[in-house]
């Protein structure tokens, strides 16, 4: 457990004069306590004071999990048959908390419900949004967490290895997104941070494809699309290749994605404009005629979740900052021919970036 989080988030509310914070996502709650777990239904949070010892509520079940990751505070622990409010209650009440103004909580996300079990517990009350304070702290990432992401963006790297050698004439998608699965899980990862993307020819064209059974051509793109997630922190990256012979057309689109993405990694550095890689790589790719081809961001912050802030669209008018990490993936899509995608893992550095994943980015053309 990291008490200089904690700590941060203690200093806030009291610099804010909020009365206490509620904090319940799956990210949120590793990142302040060490605890990464689903409680699916069941109410899981870290309830932080201003002035006073911290507590966790969690099914009875995760105790011993929360202490073997590390926390040491005080766990409220309860049944499937007991109310976990009345126990927050009743922990809040020992603390001498018996009223409240204002409670922090990830308002994008937490349930209208429980919003209304917190509100109840004190006479006029109101929720108040934390994510800002929250993605602020996880946006500079420490040296422990670099290491981390460093290993799983090998792992990601080794994905698409595993998946580049499974090509064969007559192959399904799911063949293959099976076989890099079984070895991944091999070397012990049991989560991959989203559903992996293997898609043929056409379907290549399809940004978020959906893998099934269509069998691998002659003359296909291959769209590789993975991450894992290791020791709470995931990977993300997305390589392209070829299987037997390509066209010119297809080569200069995958040509415009490459130069595309590279221009955008040698801006990655402190002082840019988070927009301006966006801006970069889709003037790259409009002058080459496939602007409208390009239909999403750049790229997104990367972390506990595969999908954190800040948003790398070209309307983010925030600068990199050293320590930041984010995904990097410009693609061009057309119905029919298929499409190319080409995403690296991205750490800034004190006078540049340094690229995680590693995975060749030159075209492959698989025999």
């Amino acid at each position: 457990m990291n008490e200089g989080r904690i700590q941060k988030v203690k200093d806030w509310l009291k610099e804010e004069g909020y009365s206490l914070a509620f904090i319940h996502t799956t990210a949120n709650v590793f990142y302040l306590s060490g605890l990464y777990t689903d409680p699916h239904e069941r109410v899981l949070g870290v309830v932080v004071l201003p002035d006073g010892e911290p507590f966790m509520v969690c099914p009875g079940m995760e105790r011993s999990q929360a202490k073997g990751a590390g926390w040491t505070h005080e766990i409220v622990g309860y049944s499937d048959s007991e109310d976990p409010w009345t126990k927050v209650q009743e922990a809040l009440d020992s603390r001498g908390v018996t009223a409240a103004s204002s409670i922090a909580v990830e308002k994008e996300t937490l349930p209208y419900s429980r919003g209304e079990k917190l509100l109840g517990m004190f006479d006029g009350a109101k929720l108040v949004g934390a994510e800002e304070l929250l993605n602020e702290l996880r946006l500079i990432k420490e040296e422990s967490e670099l290491e981390t992401l460093r290993e799983a963006a090998r792992l990601a790297d080794y994905g698409v290895e595993v998946g580049v050698a499974a090509l064969k004439e007559g192959v399904t998608e799911m063949e293959v997104l099976a076989k890099i699965e079984y070895e991944l899980k091999k070397k012990g990862i049991s989560q991959m941070s989203f559903s992996t993307m293997v898609l043929f020819g056409e379907k290549a064209g399809q940004p978020h494809g959906k893998p099934g059974l269509r069998k691998l051509q002659h003359g296909d793109f291959v769209l590789f699309d993975l991450g894992v997630v290791l020791d709470g922190y995931c990977s993300d990256i997305t390589r392209t290749v070829a299987f037997g012979d390509l066209d010119e057309k297809r080569r200069e689109i995958y040509d415009t994605v490459l130069q595309a993405q590279l221009k955008a990694l040698e801006a990655s550095k402190p002082g840019t404009r988070i927009g301006d890689l966006d801006v970069i790589a889709r003037n790259h790719i409009t002058e080459a005629g496939y602007g409208d081809n390009f239909p999403h961001r750049i790229g997104h912050g990367l972390g506990i979740d595969v999908h954190e802030f800040p948003s790398m669209s070209d309307n983010n008018d925030g600068v990199l900052r050293e320590g930041m990490t984010y995904t990097i993936e410009p693609g061009i899509y057309i119905d029919d021919i298929g499409g190319v995608r080409i995403e690296d893992d991205v750490y800034v550095t004190a006078d540049g970036h340094e690229t995680l994943t590693k995975y060749p980015k030159e075209l492959q053309i698989i025999k």
